[in-house]
């Protein structure tokens, strides 16, 4: 997608689908659908090793489900891609829940961050424990939670990011080392007692 022509037809295209044209949001799709396979591919990389979950296969499960959104009301690109990464969220978080359920061996399902909380080096971290603790910073700073969902599952740039939540860049990178910190904090606290 060409940076201004891209864009613009995918606003048109937002608008069409918000009155209803089913061809307009499977041409939308189309536009967009190698940033999400790409974003796909990169969180999926990063899930344990023997995972069955392919990058193509999160990105149609994420059509579907944007498919069947029947009251939004899309504004622009990084709030579709905003609305994707939860949608991706949701289905790793809930094929772990259904791992762990089926095995009930306790076995951990790792993923690794695409940036370590701290220190720039990729780590593992269980995609439940991830999950639990973006609810815990939620119920303290949803918009500090809400970054780091969008940033991590989403791969959304700080910029991105900005946009989406309609706050500045400055805001964005303070709202996201905030987050990044806490979030190391939370999930080594967990490791330590192990």
């Amino acid at each position: 997608m060409t940076a201004g022509r891209g864009h613009g037809e995918l606003t048109q295209l937002l608008a069409a689908w918000n009155q209803g044209d089913l061809d307009a949001r499977d041409r939308l799709i189309a536009l967009v659908y190698d940033e999400l396979r790409r974003r796909a591919g990169a969180f999926v990389r990063r899930e344990r090793s023997g995972h069955t979950l392919q990058p193509t296969a999160l990105v149609h499960e994420v059509y579907l489900r944007l498919a069947a959104q029947e009251r939004a009301v899309w504004r622009n690109r990084a709030q579709l891609l905003a609305i994707a990464s939860e949608m991706m969220r949701r289905i790793l978080v809930d094929r772990a829940r259904a791992r762990k359920m089926a095995k009930r061996s306790g076995r951990w399902n790792r993923v690794t961050l695409a940036e370590d909380l701290a220190s720039g080096r990729p780590g593992d971290v269980d995609v439940l424990d991830l999950d639990t603790a973006l609810n815990e910073l939620s119920a303290l700073d949803p918009r500090k939670a809400r970054v780091a969902e969008l940033r991590f599952f989403g791969g959304l740039s700080l910029e991105e990011t900005g946009e989406m939540l309609g706050t500045s860049l400055a805001t964005t990178m303070r709202d996201w080392q905030a987050a990044r910190a806490w979030l190391f904090r939370r999930l080594t606290r967990g490791r330590a007692a192990q």
